[in-house]
């Protein structure tokens, strides 16, 4: 054991002292390190980026925003919203919307159910409803119900909740701040969810609900006020930040970290959010 340790001490030792070769095999070889970044510019407005990876993808199977472009349609909002100037789009991915349960068959991975276990379908489940059209309370608890497709929202909810997502104002990295920078969205100030869905049931504060840890609360009722905002931001604004981390990346209303930031298209730049796990938490509308 004595004299294999030495040779294999040997043969280290030889291996350390040429830098280029060992039994004639390439071991190391020097380079010039070249740093470079990637183009963010996509070269397209944020409409063509959207419908290119949307129902009806120029990549076949590169529907990333698939459900998004149909909430924008059942919505009825215009998509030339997505080609004016000078604005910050959010844009959501398929597994922000919905994501649905799998099983395997003959090796390939389907969906089990179209009953939605994460996503904004879950996180915001439907309001049941008595006979009389009131919610459905049991044990003070109003009793809701994963959504399965967009039309089970109130058509007025969705259009609050996309126009949410475009922001006036050109906000990325350029600009980019440690510190939160609001900017006005295209919902109108005061604007509230109906009872529809359960983020009709969440009461918007002016003030970070916080818990012992420092994180951020979210608390839904199960009785509405006259008079009190629901679900949407009251001053229509959203926030953006920087974290300060190696990774850098950018933060919507202290909670919810975008997958890819700082897309630039032709008319503003584009921040993606795509949650991963099994039950993704879909974007709130509201800073606090």
């Amino acid at each position: 054991m004595k004299k294999l340790n030495t040779i294999l001490g040997s043969l280290l030792v030889a291996a350390g002292l040429s830098s280029c070769s060992m039994f004639g095999l390439d071991v190391q070889k020097d380079y010039e390190y070249k740093k470079s970044a990637l183009d963010a510019h996509i070269n397209m407005s944020a409409r063509q980026y959207l419908e290119s990876r949307g129902k009806n993808p120029v990549i076949a199977g590169d529907s990333i925003f698939k459900w998004m472009q149909l909430g924008l349609e059942y919505a009825g909002i215009n998509l030339d919203e997505y080609e004016k100037p000078g604005r910050t789009f959010v844009f959501l991915s398929n597994g922000a919307i919905r994501v649905l349960p799998t099983k395997t068959v003959g090796g390939v991975v389907v969906p089990s159910s179209i009953v939605p276990t994460g996503g904004m379908w879950f996180t915001f489940p439907i309001t049941q409803r008595n006979p009389d059209g009131s919610p459905k309370v049991t044990n003070n608890v109003v009793e809701t119900k994963p959504a399965t497709k967009w039309e089970e929202y109130s058509k007025a909810d969705v259009q609050k909740y996309f126009l949410y997502l475009i922001a006036i104002g050109d906000y990325g990295f350029n600009n980019a701040q440690t510190l939160n920078t609001s900017l006005p969205s295209l919902l109108a100030p005061g604007m509230s969810a109906s009872d529809s869905s359960r983020l009709g049931f969440f009461t918007v504060g002016t003030e970070q609900d916080l818990n012992a840890t420092g994180n951020r609360v979210v608390t839904f009722v199960n009785a509405r006020v006259a008079g009190t905002n629901y679900g949407f931001d009251p001053e229509g604004k959203i926030n953006f930040k920087i974290l300060n981390s190696d990774y850098s990346p950018l933060q919507i209303n202290d909670f919810h970290t975008v997958t890819t930031a700082g897309l630039i298209a032709t008319n503003g730049q584009i921040h993606v959010y795509a949650p991963t796990g099994t039950t993704p938490v879909p974007l709130y509308p509201y800073r606090y």
